[in-house]
């Protein structure tokens, strides 16, 4: 969740919103800015370790949440993660 926060922050120009909330089997957390995501497959990809300046925070969140669900538009983007529960 810092993760997508600090990325509103470093990679939009306006706020962002920040939505979380339960159910009986997961726990859920969305962020939704004025960013736009060009790489349909940003995060899902390990980063390459000469890199050393960013590109990991929505790979980290990748290998964290069970779900991560990325919805982006031109004026928008909503991430959605989804951490089960233990039963």
């Amino acid at each position: 969740m810092a993760e997508l926060a600090a990325n509103t922050l470093a990679h939009t120009s306006g706020p962002g919103t920040l939505a979380i909330w339960t159910t009986p089997k997961e726990v859920v957390c969305q962020v939704h800015d004025g960013g736009h995501i060009e790489d349909p497959v940003t995060g899902r990809l390990r980063p390459d370790p000469a890199d050393l300046i960013g590109g990991r925070g929505l790979w980290v969140v990748n290998q964290v949440c069970d779900l991560v669900q990325i919805r982006t538009g031109r004026s928008d983007t909503q991430i959605r993660l989804h951490m089960r529960r233990p039963a």
